[in-house]
C-alpha cells in the first residue's frame, strides 16, 4: 500500500483542480512553488529537486503541469523499473491524465481514479493493460508476484498471440480480457508453493501463517527454514503469529527482517489445520489472503508527536506518516484541529488541554487493544507536552497490557526553536527553557530557577508566559530578570509563529512589558552578548554568538 500522494503544482492556475483532487485523496498534501503559489500545505523552492524528493521517498506523484517537466526532472533516477512510485503529469485544467512511471506499483490505477473524478479519458498505454484490461505483473494486495522477469516474458508472448490458462483462484484475472484457452501451454498459476515450471508464471497468495510457539534462537531463520522444508514460498507468508502473553518480548524484534505483520493470538483463536509443525514453528493455511489478514491482532502502537509550530512545512515527515496510519487521534482540541486532513474512518478523541493524564490513560487503553494510535503536542512533545505525561502514566500502570504496547516519541520544531528561527539565532549559544506556570509546580521554585538562570547570563525563552488567571507572573519574572541584565539586553516576541496570525517582534529589555505578552507568546530574552544589525529589505536579525568573552 502507497501512502498518500502528493500533488505537486508549479502556479495558482492549477490550484482549483488541485484542490479537487485532494477531495478524492483528502491527505494529499499540494507542493505549490513558493513564488508563485500561497496557501497550500507544502510550499517549495524548486521543482525538480522536490519531485526528486519525493521520488526517492516512494511518495506517489501527481503533477499538474507538463509531462516533459517532469520526465526530464526524474531522469536521472530512473534506474529499476519494479522500484518506483507512481508518477502522473495532470493538465492544469484537469483535461488530461497521463501516468508516466508505476507500472508496477499502480499508476494506471490511480489515473483512472483521476480521470473519472475530471470525467475525462486516461491516457494509458501500457499494451498489456491496454489489450486486456488489467496489469497482469501487479497483482492486488494480499498477492506477489514470485519472478518479474518471467511475467515480463509471460506478456510479451500473450502480446504475440499466445493463449494461458489460470491455475488457482484468480477472480481479478478471471474478469480481465486476456486469451484464456484450458490447453494452452502458458500458465499463471495461483500457489503458495515454491514449484517452479517452464511457461508457468507464479503469483503467490499471502495464505501462510507462522505459528512461533519458541522464541529464542534466530526467529527469522527457523521461519524460513519451516517454509523451506513445507515447500512454501517467503513471498506467501502472511503473517508471524505469537501467543499474546508474548507480546513485550525483546526477541519478538527481528521479526521485522521477514517484512510481514506480527500478530498475537490467545487460547481462543481458530487456525487452520497445520501443514507443517517443528521446532516452535507451525505453519498454517488461511483460506484466503483477507482472512489470512484479520487473524489474530497486531500489537498497538501509541505515537507521542509534535505537530512542531503548526505549518505543514514544518511538520516532520515522519509525523505526518504516523497521523496516516492512525486509527485514533488524541489531543487538545486546537492541536487535534491542526493536524488535520483526516480520513473519514478515523476516530477523533479531543478534549480539555487540562486532561493530561487521562487522556494517556485513554490512549494506553486504545493502543493496548492493537490499535494505531497517535496523540497530539504542538511544537515537540517533550517540551512541555504530552510526552512526559505519557511515560508518567505508564511508569505507574501495573497493567501488563500498557507496557506491551510499542511506544514511540516523534519530535516537532518547538516553539522556541521556530520563533528563533523567524528572529535569527538568538538562541545560538547556551540558552534555557522555562514555563511560567505555575500549574505543577510552586512558583517559588520558578523564581529560584530564574534567578540561576539569569545570573549564569543564559539566554531564555518563557513558555506559558501570562494568563487570565496568573496575569503577575511576568512581571515578576522580568524583575528578577533585571536584576542580571541591563534595560539595552534584546528581546523577541513570538506571537502564532508558523500558523496564518503569526506576529515577530524584537524590542529591548527596557521595552518590554506584560501587556506586549499573551498566552500564545513565546518570549526570548537574550543574554549580554546577544546583538542585532539591519536585516537586507526591513527589519532585524538578532542573533547570541557562539564565542563568549574570555574573563
Amino acid at each position: 500500500m502507497h501512502p498518500s500522494p502528493a500533488i505537486v503544482i508549479l502556479g495558482a492556475s492549477a490550484l482549483a483542480i488541485a484542490r479537487r483532487l485532494q477531495s478524492l485523496y483528502p491527505q494529499a498534501a499540494i507542493h505549490g512553488l513558493r513564488e508563485r503559489v500561497g496557501g497550500v500545505e507544502q510550499p517549495y523552492d524548486d521543482f525538480g529537486a522536490t519531485l526528486r524528493g519525493l521520488y526517492r521517498a516512494g511518495t506517489p506523484i501527481i503533477a499538474l503541469c507538463a509531462a516533459g517537466i517532469v520526465i526530464r526532472s526524474l531522469a536521472p533516477l530512473l534506474a529499476e523499473k519494479g522500484a518506483e512510485p507512481p508518477v502522473l503529469a495532470v493538465a492544469e485544467d484537469g483535461s488530461a491524465v497521463v501516468p508516466l512511471l508505476g507500472g508496477l506499483s499502480g499508476v494506471n490505477i490511480l489515473a483512472r481514479e483521476i480521470a473519472a473524478l475530471l470525467a475525462v479519458a486516461p491516457a494509458i498505454t501500457t499494451s498489456g493493460e491496454l489489450r486486456f484490461g488489467t496489469c497482469v505483473l501487479n497483482p492486488p494486495e494480499g498477492y506477489v508476484l514470485a519472478d518479474l522477469e518471467q511475467g515480463k516474458r509471460l506478456v510479451s508472448d500473450l502480446l504475440g498471440g499466445e493463449s494461458l490458462h489460470i491455475d488457482g483462484h484468480a477472480p481479478w484475472l478471471q474478469a480481465a480480457n486476456l486469451p484464456l484457452d484450458a490447453q494452452a501451454s502458458r500458465c499463471i498459476r495461483i500457489s503458495p508453493q515454491r514449484t517452479e515450471q517452464g511457461g508457468v508464471l507464479l503469483i503467490h497468495p499471502r495464505l501462510v501463517l507462522a505459528r512461533c510457539s519458541a522464541l529464542d534462537g534466530d526467529l527469522p531463520c527457523t521461519v524460513r527454514t519451516a517454509l523451506q522444508q513445507a515447500g512454501l514460498a517467503e513471498a506467501a507468508l502472511a503473517a508471524l503469529l505469537v501467543d499474546a502473553a508474548a507480546m513485550a518480548q525483546p526477541q519478538l524484534a527481528a521479526a521485522a527482517e521477514l517484512g510481514v505483520p506480527l500478530r498475537f493470538i490467545d487460547t481462543a483463536t481458530s487456525l487452520p489445520a497445520a501443514v507443517h509443525d517443528q521446532a516452535g514453528i507451525s505453519l498454517h493455511l488461511a483460506a484466503s489472503p483477507e482472512a489470512a489478514a484479520q487473524t489474530g491482532r497486531p500489537r498497538g502502537r501509541l505515537s507521542v508527536i509534535g505537530l512542531g509550530p503548526g505549518c505543514a512545512e514544518l511538520m516532520a515527515p515522519a509525523v505526518r506518516q504516523a497521523l496516516d496510519q492512525a486509527e485514533d487521534v488524541l489531543g487538545y482540541e486546537t492541536y487535534v484541529t491542526m493536524a488535520g486532513p483526516f480520513r473519514a474512518e478515523q476516530l477523533l478523541h479531543a478534549s480539555d488541554n487540562r486532561e493530561e493524564l487521562q487522556r494517556a490513560a485513554h490512549a494506553f487503553q486504545l493502543a493496548a487493544q492493537g490499535r494505531r494510535v497517535v496523540m497530539v503536542s504542538s511544537g515537540d512533545p517533550g517540551v512541555f507536552a504530552m510526552a512526559a505525561a505519557v511515560l508518567e502514566a505508564l511508569e505507574v500502570c501495573s497493567d501488563a497490557a500498557w507496557q506491551a504496547v510499542e511506544l514511540e516519541v516523534l519530535p516537532g520544531i518547538s516553539a522556541a526553536l521556530a520563533t528563533a528561527a523567524k528572529a535569527g539565532a538568538p538562541l545560538g549559544h547556551d540558552f534555557c527553557m522555562l514555563s511560567l506556570s505555575d500549574n505543577l509546580k510552586p512558583w517559588a521554585m520558578i523564581e529560584k530557577r530564574l534567578d540561576h538562570a539569569a545570573a549564569a547570563d543564559l539566554a531564555m525563552a518563557f513558555y506559558n508566559p501570562i494568563s487570565r488567571a496568573r496575569p503577575w507572573q511576568l512581571g515578576r519574572a522580568l524583575d528578577i530578570v533585571r536584576q542580571y541584565r541591563t534595560p539595552q539586553t534584546l528581546v523577541v516576541l513570538g506571537r502564532d509563529i508558523g500558523r496564518p496570525a503569526e506576529a515577530l517582534r524584537m524590542l529591548t529589555l527596557g521595552e518590554l512589558t506584560p501587556e506586549l505578552v499573551d498566552m500564545r507568546t513565546l518570549v526570548i530574552i537574550g543574554s549580554s552578548q546577544t546583538r542585532r544589525f539591519p536585516r537586507a529589505g526591513g527589519g532585524e536579525w538578532v542573533y547570541t554568538p557562539r564565542w563568549y568573552p574570555q574573563s
